[in-house]
């Protein structure tokens, strides 16, 4: 009793692949006006996101600089309370000299603390002002993150009714073509994703339209003709290398061009004139 040999994708013939080709083609095409319906809605949620991720960070890097300058502001006034309790040392210390020299050491610590002091209050202006600058820029950045969140939850809301409508259809589109993906050898495959990739419409494989390519329009030979209608191998065009396939194969009814009769010539007819 002979076995039963079950076929694989290898041993499909010509004709099979292509109409599977063709198949996965429709499944492709059906899932891409899909994501037409959403348009750049997909796109447009992905920036607001990329956007609001960006003010989030720098909001955060802003209020770390601002905290620090808070802590460097608290630490001069500090070092202003230090350098104002030495000078108080100091200046009791000077009515109690035995000598100019310790009077002159101790009036240049005075100058020396109260140029501290200065300067700490300097640092105190400085850092003030460079605190209320990045507390605005804070506040510019929250008010609009607030109106990007606001712009990202609307269409998330578009995005996601578009998707409910759409989702079911597309889940079977993409099950249908897992399935038939299976069907076809792997390089055949590879190749038609390509031609499909670099195809601005998308498309990998079209079917014969009035003697030309389904694709570009181009005029198909008539041995090229012969040859897609036999389906014994795959054919590409040679212009614009997508797969073609003849129309019946395809499950397409294309009208027979009706060739016109020429007009017959006209005899002129000549009477006789009574003589």
């Amino acid at each position: 009793m002979a076995k039963e040999v079950k076929k694989d994708s290898g041993e499909l013939t010509v004709e099979q692949k292509l109409k599977t080709l063709f198949e996965l083609q429709t499944m492709l095409s059906e899932i891409d006006k899909i994501k037409t319906l959403r348009g750049e809605l997909p796109l447009e949620v992905q920036d607001l996101e990329d956007e609001i991720a960006g003010l989030t960070t720098r909001i955060e890097k802003i209020k770390s600089e601002i905290s620090d300058l808070k802590s460097a502001i608290a630490g001069k006034r500090v070092e202003i309370e230090t350098a104002k309790a030495a000078v108080e040392k100091y200046k009791t210390q000077q009515e109690n000299v035995r000598n100019n020299r310790e009077y002159d050491f101790l009036t240049k610590e005075i100058e020396f603390q109260t140029l501290e002091i200065e300067l700490c209050e300097k640092r105190i202006r400085e850092f003030t002002a460079e605190e209320q600058v990045k507390s605005a820029e804070v506040e510019k950045s929250s008010f609009a993150l607030e109106e990007r969140q606001k712009d990202l939850d609307l269409k998330k809301s578009e995005l996601n009714e578009i998707v409910s409508e759409t989702k079911q259809e597309e889940e079977k589109l993409r099950d249908k073509t897992k399935e038939l993906e299976t069907k076809i050898e792997p390089r055949l495959l590879q190749s038609f994703k390509r031609i499909r990739k670099n195809s601005r419409n998308g498309l990998g494989i079209v079917y014969v339209q009035r003697d030309a390519c389904g694709g570009c329009f181009n005029k198909i030979p008539p041995q090229r003709q012969l040859d897609i209608r036999s389906r014994k191998k795959v054919i590409v065009c040679e212009y614009c290398g997508r797969i073609m396939i003849d129309p019946e194969l395809a499950g397409v009814e294309i009208a027979a061009k009706v060739e016109e009769a020429p007009a017959p010539a006209k005899r002129t007819i000549r009477r006789k004139t009574a003589e």
